[in-house]
């Protein structure tokens, strides 16, 4: 089985999430099915088939979320290097032709979320910027073309 590498935070936010739909979103689905039951016919409850449809939805990913935590390997962020860009390592780049600065951390695909400046190790830019060190330069194939990024800091 091959591990997945996440932060701290990352396995803790898919754990809650885990929690929540066994403790509170599948007995509150049971309930829904349950209650359109009640109202006879199955055949045109459209209410008993959008509770059928959620339920397999939420088993689908309580089976992918235990999954996901069963093969994580949690990283420490505290102890990473500060000399050269690595999983979990915050870091600051900019952007060679226009001077805009973004900060980036690099964490697993299971965890990111560009608005919030988290990247995917496994995207183009988590790629590129993976053992870099500050002032290297590097070039990424992006869908709206290539970008030049220059490392300014690895926090």
């Amino acid at each position: 089985m091959e591990q997945t590498p996440m932060t701290k935070q990352g396995y803790e936010n898919l754990k809650k999430e885990l929690e929540r739909l066994k403790r509170i979103e599948r007995p509150e689905n049971i309930k829904a099915i349950e209650t359109a039951r009640a109202h006879g016919d199955l055949s045109e409850n459209a209410e008993f088939h959008a509770a059928k449809e959620r339920q397999s939805f939420i088993e689908g990913r309580i089976e992918a979320l235990g999954y996901k935590l069963g093969t994580a390997d949690i990283i420490d962020t505290d102890k990473l290097p500060k000399d050269r860009v690595v999983f979990g390592s915050r870091v600051l780049v900019e952007n060679v032709d226009t001077g805009e600065s973004t900060e980036y951390q690099l964490v697993g695909p299971d965890e990111s979320d560009v608005n919030a400046g988290r990247i995917s190790v496994t995207s183009p830019i988590g790629k590129a910027l993976i053992g870099k060190k500050v002032f290297d330069e590097l070039t990424v194939q992006v869908p709206s073309g290539k970008r030049s990024y220059e490392i300014v800091e690895i926090l």
